[in-house]
């Protein structure tokens, strides 16, 4: 009766593990969904609105473009006007000084008529003359000015140095006598004697009212906060619909007539349409706020990106389900084959029945942590290896250092036992002895430095025997220094080259040796220092880097013993420690020792 629940409970658990296992399943394939169609999405926006950008720019600046070519041809009417009456005799003949008065007058009302019969196009809200009050008698301030009027106009040098070209000024307004104030443009040039070109007959005017220019560029349509104004050919604004901008100098004087341009302008990114008014050689200039113009692409992108979007994303769906299903079916049967051959062949310890919530999966997951398991015992294995690899190199390195001074000692014996008493044979003895126990140390690889400073120490004094009065040595350390441990024999060939190399080949001069050890964290630093003849820096580089010896002088010290040092500590403590040689000629050299300051070592 207690196995039926045990069953169901038993069913219960495997339909749970089975409904967590799925819903991992639908995370995945959430996210496997979700996240391409966020950036797919992402993607597209960002295409389109910039696709939509150009297409909107381009289609403003050709906009623009027509709206420049219109100005210029209504600007071409009324220059051609002016044209016609710069090649009209009648205008010369009129100019030209008369001496009676009835002369006079009847030129006058030429020029009168003349100017009214222009002034009737209907672009030209007046045309005007300006001369010498000696030309004409009187002025009727209509159509007829003395020249003095134009005195004080900014425009008048450029009239003057354009030598009877056209000049068209910018917006200003004029008080005229019969019909009052208005607001216009002028196609200003000046008019030369035809027989004397030198001589000045005075400056014909044709007059265009604002409202034309504004009638055309008000039929624009482009976005709201945009900012239409012209500007001649040095960058002043001559019209806008904004007054307060009419006189002011833009930023966009040293650009090109026509193209689209980007930039910023307090903080704002905007996009600038410039289009050419041939005519009067002004530029036609569009200014639009990113933002808005990213708000109207947005508007027209918006449903089409919609659309787009959800059938890409139905279409992703049935793709990812339909790959799903072939590949969780190529992965049972390539894991069901993995299980077969495991049963069939069988690994070491992973013959035991399944549980009953395992499968083929928990024996999959035992398989692969056997190997990693393995895996790690070999690379261990290994490790061990290199270990004792390294160390019979450190040892064949050490073996190689040790049986140089013997025979330079024994040297120095049989000398003393020539030349000198007993006594002294038997001090020199003593000292060897020393030095044998210290450097062979019962066959340890590494040392405290209280120890090798002391074989140091007993070095120095055997040589001071040999070569009396020809060097002091000083011996400095720390307490906390001490104790730590250093390779065994690393100090020795140090000092020898300091004796042999450096002061002994400093004739007749005594020389001295210093050794400094202190521990700077966890590091030990010595230094070996002498004060004889030194080397060039070449050479003093070449002594770590060299690995056959360059011999010496005085049959003594090679590069071998700094060689096998350097090497030595490396592979004791690694490549960032080692020695380092500083040296100059006539300065001396030091060679600095570095160290990881440890008190046990570590195999």
């Amino acid at each position: 009766m207690r196995s039926v629940p045990r069953k169901r409970r038993s069913r219960a658990f495997e339909l749970w593990e089975g409904f967590v296992a799925a819903r991992r399943w639908m995370l995945a394939y959430g996210l496997l969904i979700f996240l391409p169609a966020c950036i797919m999405l992402f993607v597209y926006y960002e295409q389109s609105s910039r696709i939509l950008q150009e297409e909107v720019t381009q289609t403003m600046k050709q906009t623009l473009k027509q709206t420049g070519i219109n100005l210029s041809s209504r600007l071409d009417y009324v220059q051609n006007s002016s044209n016609s009456l710069f090649m009209n005799h009648k205008l010369y003949e009129s100019l030209d000084p008369a001496h009676p008065i009835i002369e006079r007058i009847n030129q006058s009302k030429e020029l009168r008529n003349l100017l009214e019969s222009v002034q009737t196009a209907p672009d030209i809200v007046r045309a005007r003359l300006f001369t010498d009050p000696n030309n004409l008698y009187g002025f009727d301030l209509l159509n007829l000015f003395p020249l003095e009027e134009l005195k004080d106009r900014p425009w008048r040098e450029d009239v003057l140095n354009a030598g009877g070209s056209v000049v068209w000024t910018g917006v200003y307004e004029e008080n005229y006598l019969d019909a009052g104030p208005a607001r216009i443009f002028s196609c200003v040039r000046m008019l030369r004697h035809p027989r004397d070109f030198d001589r000045t007959l005075g400056v014909l005017m044709l007059d265009v009212p604002e409202k034309m220019v504004a009638d055309i560029v008000s039929e624009l349509d482009f976005p709201a906060q945009s900012r239409v104004y012209i500007m001649d050919r040095i960058g002043t604004v001559i019209y806008s619909p904004e007054r307060d901008l009419i006189g002011t100098r833009s930023a966009l004087a040293s650009e090109p007539d026509e193209g689209i341009l980007e930039r910023s302008d307090g903080g704002v990114d905007l996009f600038e349409v410039l289009a050419p008014i041939k005519t009067a050689d002004w530029r036609l200039v569009l200014e639009v706020p990113k933002t808005g113009l990213t708000h109207r692409t947005t508007a027209l992108s918006q449903w089409s990106g919609i659309a787009t979007i959800a059938g890409m994303t139905v279409m992703f769906l049935i793709l990812v389900f339909v790959l799903l299903a072939f590949v969780i079916n190529g992965m049972n049967r390539r894991i069901k084959s993995v299980v077969k051959t495991i049963r069939t062949e069988g690994v070491e310890g992973l013959e035991e029945p399944r549980t009953a919530t395992g499968g083929d999966f928990y024996l999959l997951e035992r398989v692969v942590d056997h190997l990693v398991h393995r895996v790690k015992d070999l690379m261990e294995e290994a490790y061990r290896s290199k270990m004792l690899e390294r160390e019979a190199e450190l040892r064949a390195l050490q073996a190689q250092i040790n049986p140089h001074f013997l025979y330079n000692t024994l040297d120095t014996i049989n000398w003393l036992a020539i030349s000198r008493d007993a006594d002294d044979i038997s001090h020199m003895i003593e000292s060897l002895s020393d030095y044998f126990r210290l450097s062979l140390n019962k066959g340890k690889d590494y040392v405290c430095l209280a120890d090798e400073l002391e074989l140091a120490s007993v070095y120095l004094e055997i040589q001071q025997k040999r070569f009396p009065s020809t060097f002091a040595f000083f011996i400095e350390a720390e307490p906390e220094a001490n104790a730590c441990l250093i390779p065994k024999l690393t100090l020795q060939p140090i000092v020898e080259n300091a004796l042999l190399h450096g002061i002994r080949k400093n004739k007749g001069n005594p020389g001295t040796i210093r050794i400094r050890a202190h521990r700077n964290g966890d590091e030990l630093e010595i230094a070996v220092s002498d004060d004889g003849i030194g080397m060039e820096e070449r050479l003093a580089a070449s002594l770590l880097s060299e690995s056959r010896p360059s011999e010496r002088s005085e049959g003594g010290g090679s590069s071998y013993g700094l060689y096998n040092v350097n090497e030595r500590i490396k592979l004791m403590a690694g490549y960032e420690y080692g020695l380092a040689v500083f040296s100059r000629p006539g300065e001396g050299t030091v060679v600095t020792i570095r160290l990881k300051a440890a008190t046990e070592h570590l195999t």
